[in-house]
């Protein structure tokens, strides 16, 4: 299937690749399908596309990258959701704010998307971890100490 993209211009996808996100995310509640793009082969940076259009097209990055102790308890609802049987099925990726220059930018850690890559479900998952924040600096945080 073709979409259009806000960075690759029109590609094909192949329904396989599709993230189904059945009660959408936060602020795009009627954005239920996306695809994960790559912008180049490290992968660091991504890029959660609608399939719908150009709109909304999230930059996102794996938090555990920039933040070596980041750490969250999915609750059990969550779990039953995305019809997790195994924690290798599971992708947790974190929203990125690009910013000029690129080393300011953040990433929101409080409310990372979580994927059961196997199935292919999704949803953006709030956190009860309250060490982070919707805005870190990934390119200086290090690691954040637990909060007892």
């Amino acid at each position: 299937m073709q979409i259009e993209t806000k960075y690759f211009g029109e590609i094909d996808v192949k329904e396989e690749e599709i993230i189904h996100f059945p009660q959408g995310i936060p602020g795009f509640l009627e954005e239920k399908e996306f695809v994960l793009l790559s912008f180049e082969e490290s992968g660091l940076f991504q890029v959660l596309q609608s399939t719908k259009g150009m709109d909304p097209a999230f930059v996102v990055v794996d938090p555990f990258l920039f933040v070596k102790d980041y750490q969250f308890k999915l609750d059990d609802t969550t779990v039953e959701q995305l019809e997790i049987n195994e924690e290798k099925d599971v992708l947790v990726l974190a929203i990125v704010t690009v910013k000029d220059p690129l080393t300011s930018s953040t990433a929101n850690l409080h409310a990372p998307i979580v994927i059961n890559q196997t199935k292919k479900i999704a949803k953006q998952y709030i956190t009860k971890n309250q060490n982070y924040t919707t805005r870190e600096e990934i390119f200086k945080v290090t690691s954040k100490e637990e909060v007892e």
